[in-house]
């Protein structure tokens, strides 16, 4: 029997989310698939909540990393969009069913039986190990192509953390010059939302229950206004003025206060994931026909386009990229919020080490 790709990565064990050296395989690679050497690979609050169960759906051992930029090594023989030495993204999923109604549509990121890039489940019943490890084989139909005009390290947030934000914009008419986009959290997800509105030519105003977080948000990445969330008076002064609001905070906290902002029939689209449920109270959304929608990743041709919008216009992560042997004391870090604003790490860099 043919054995599949070696592998080396950093996994997760049990719900103390410590990772460590572990040596596994990589499927036989297909006459249709792509294999990547793993260059960089983002670190995302979702890696962090499933290397320690906290969505109660761990399959150990697990290797996360969805955030992923790599060069392909070998294609197999019917790939004919990829070369050996092209520069490649994969995010958050890696297969679709390909037949059924979302994506026909082009929409394959809600397929019911999605395959996740790490922690999933593949169609042929083996685990996805994803890349905070040295190689990947995936199909190429989940494989994108990153502008040469981009930096490696700060490309690789955009695979989640880009098309998280860019997809909705596009979807909810979020992107037209001249309308005001309120951005909820000043994170990994929060930051490309700023960048992607200024650059679609939007008024942004910051949303960050930190004060603290003021000066970065307008003198650096270009805000139009801030606003401190829990200033009664400041949201109070701001209300009604907001065509759309993208809320990226991946902790617990009130939605009333957001809504208020938005204008009759005004937009948000919930992109964070916390832990425990938000409330939304039905008066919140009655008044002014308000609409709250949610949104996950995006889908390949939706990420293709944020890469190339990206390129065109020099938008990138800012990022702060470690070894691999840093990785437990990033995620510690990324809890507590210390990080400006994405982790990434330089797994070609890295000295991975087998191990059982």
């Amino acid at each position: 029997m043919e054995k599949g790709t070696p592998a080396i990565g950093w996994a997760a064990r049990d719900d103390s989310g410590l990772l460590s050296p572990y040596s596994f395989s990589r499927r036989v690679p297909k006459d249709d698939d792509v294999t990547i050497k793993v260059l960089f690979c983002g670190i995302c609050h979702t890696d962090l909540h499933i290397a320690k169960n906290e969505w109660g759906n761990a399959l150990y051992p697990i290797v996360p990393g969805h955030e992923i930029v790599g060069i392909v090594t070998d294609v197999g023989p019917g790939v004919k969009s990829f070369k050996a030495g092209d520069t490649v993204g994969v995010g958050y999923f890696l297969d679709s069913c390909r037949s059924c109604d979302t994506c026909s549509k082009g929409y394959e990121n809600y397929c019911p039986t999605l395959v996740l890039t790490s922690n999933g489940v593949d169609y042929d019943g083996a685990t996805t190990q994803g890349g905070f490890s040295d190689v990947l084989v995936v199909n190429q139909d989940y494989v994108l192509r990153v502008p040469e005009s981009l930096s490696l390290a700060g490309a690789a947030p955009l695979l989640c953390a880009g098309v998280t934000v860019y997809s909705p914009m596009m979807q909810y008419g979020l992107n037209a010059p001249g309308k005001h986009l309120g951005v909820v959290g000043l994170g990994g997800l929060g930051h490309m939302a700023v960048k992607f509105g200024k650059a679609f030519g939007m008024t942004v105003t910051v949303i960050s229950s930190s004060p603290r977080k003021r000066e970065e948000a307008l003198e650096r990445l270009g805000a139009d206004a801030f606003l401190v969330s829990r200033d009664a008076e400041q949201m109070k002064a701001a209300a009604g003025t907001m065509d759309g609001i993208i809320d990226t905070v991946s902790a617990g906290h009130p939605l009333v206060p957001l809504l208020e902002l938005l204008k009759p029939m005004g937009q948000m689209v919930v992109v964070g994931a916390p832990s425990e449920p938000l409330a939304l109270p039905a008066y919140a959304i009655i008044g002014g026909g308000k609409r709250v929608a949610g949104n996950g990743v995006g889908s390949v041709s939706s990420c293709q386009a944020m890469l190339d919008f990206a390129g065109k216009h020099g938008i990138t992560a800012d990022v702060e990229v470690v070894k691999m042997d840093y990785v437990n004391t990033a995620v510690e870090r990324l809890e507590k919020n210390d990080v400006r604003y994405r982790f990434v790490i330089d797994v070609a860099g890295s000295q991975l080490d087998a191990a059982a």
